[in-house]
Formats: C-alpha cells, structure tokens, sequence
C-alpha cells in the first residue's frame, strides 16, 4: 500500500500527487515510470515519474483525469493509499553533457518533460523550453520549467496566453536562429510529436517518448509493441524514449484508438454511477 501524502489541483482536471515510496524515490531517474493499479479490481495504468525526493521517499506523479483510472485517481485524497507500485520501469534518459537543447511538451506531456529539462539544466546546456496546451488555463509547471530554462515559451492553441499556435512554430524558429542545436526532446500528443519530427533535420539528434497501450510493463503482454527503424520494438523495456526519426507514427497513432470506444464506454458507466450516488 503506498500512502498519498500531497495533492495539488495544477489545472482543470490536471493533478499531482506526492506519493510515499521510498523503495522507487531511491532509484527512479528521468524518463522512468510506474504502474499503478489503484485497488485489486481495478486496471494497471503507467505514469512517468515526473519528479522524486529521495531524502523525504517520495515521487511525484502528475496526470489528466481523461478516462475511468485517471478520473478515479484523482478522486483519491491525501492519506488515501493506492493498492500497488510497480517501478521504476523503462529506460531512463541518458543526460549526457548537450551544449544546447529543445525540450517541447504537449498538454500534459509538460509533467513528462519537467524532470528532463531540470536534469540537462544541472549538467550546463543551454536548455530552451517550450510548452504548449489548448487554453491559457491549462498550462502547467511554468514556474518550474522556468526555473530550469535559458528560454520558455509557452504556445496555445487558442491564444489565450502566451503565443497564439503550435510549439511548433516556435520550433522551426528556434532552428532557424540557432545552428548548432545539439538535441531536439518532444513529448505530448502523438500528432505533436510526429509534427516535431517532420520539421527537424535527419542530422539533429529528435528523441520522442512514446505513449503505447502498456498492461504489464515488464516486456511479456506485447501490448506497447511499436515499430522502430522496420523493427518491433515494446516501448516497456525498450523505451519509452526512441529516435524520432525511426518511428512508425502512423502504426501507433492507429493502435493507440483500437480500445478508444470500450474506454468512452467505461467512462459512462462511471459517470452514471456517480449521478445515482450524488
């Protein structure tokens, strides 16, 4: 059992928690994740650490409440326990000593995207940040992220704060300013990211971190199975950090719908449920 000791409303339904597990604080680094399976009924869903204190025991967990888990996550209070961590799984980001980087997030990819760019701030790159969400209101971690930034720039899709567009156009701005960028890291959507990949030069390093349907996390269900470089890799074990440019964004987008109506289905009969108890 692993004991909720924070919890913090980031944006409309965007949560973090601070939950205690010492075990996965002592050994967790960027890019790892967990698998959480909230009660013995319920499914196992992976979430990436998006910050740790291993002298406290804790890690940070920051998620949306989209479908039935997540929703039921966030209805969780501190004090309340989840019944199982499995972690820390996947491989971690190498933070190798880059002299200057983009780090682009997407709507919640931005929790992903914290501990990478806090970890290449602390090894000296010259780190620029750019973050994007739908709406003003649903940007998160700005502070944090501009804490650990040479350049933040913050994008929404309906210009309520920050640049009116994609990260992307400030991407291909970036790239036209600077020719000696070293390390491109994208994570969010999956549109997003294959947008990042199609505008950045086969020469310049892209790291994607793919989001595949995962059930164990340990390599065996083959659920997450992603082609990379015509090879199937499972981004479990493998990722879930790959080349950009070697992965098939079209095979993923279109596996990533296959359970789409089962979940919008689940979704209702939870929402039901909570109109007949209110």
């Amino acid at each position: 059992m692993y004991r909720i000791a924070e919890k913090e409303s980031l944006a409309p339904g965007i949560k973090r928690i601070r939950v205690e597990a010492p075990l996965i604080a002592r050994k967790t680094r960027p890019g790892n994740f967990i698998i959480l399976r909230i009660d013995e009924t319920d499914e196992r869903i992976p979430l990436t650490v998006s910050d740790f204190d291993r002298d406290k025991g804790l890690i940070s967990l920051i998620f949306q409440e989209v479908g039935y888990t997540t929703r039921k996550l966030g209805q969780l209070e501190v004090g309340d326990y989840i019944r199982d961590l499995v972690g820390p799984l996947g491989k971690h980001l190498d933070i190798e000593p880059y002299k200057k980087v983009i780090c682009l997030g997407g709507g919640s990819g931005t929790a992903l995207l914290y501990p990478k760019v806090k970890a290449f701030w602390q090894k000296g790159a010259e780190v620029f940040t750019i973050t994007g969400a739908r709406t003003g209101e649903l940007v998160i971690l700005e502070d944090e992220l501009r804490g650990f930034s040479n350049e933040l720039y913050i994008t929404t899709d309906d210009g309520t704060y920050g640049y009116h567009g994609q990260v992307t156009d400030i991407l291909d701005k970036l790239l036209q300013e600077h020719s000696d960028i070293d390390l491109i890291l994208a994570i969010g959507p999956v549109p997003m990211m294959k947008a990042v990949v199609n505008i950045t030069p086969p020469e310049i390093k892209t790291i994607v971190s793919l989001n595949a349907l995962m059930v164990d996390g340990t390599g065996m269900c083959g659920g997450c199975r992603v082609t990379v470089n015509g090879e199937t890799r499972f981004t479990c074990v493998d990722g879930p950090a790959f080349d950009g440019h070697q992965v098939d964004f079209d095979e993923l987008i279109n596996r990533l719908s296959f359970y789409k109506d089962t979940e919008d289905h689940l979704c209702k009969l939870d929402q039901l449920a909570r109109e007949v108890e209110g």
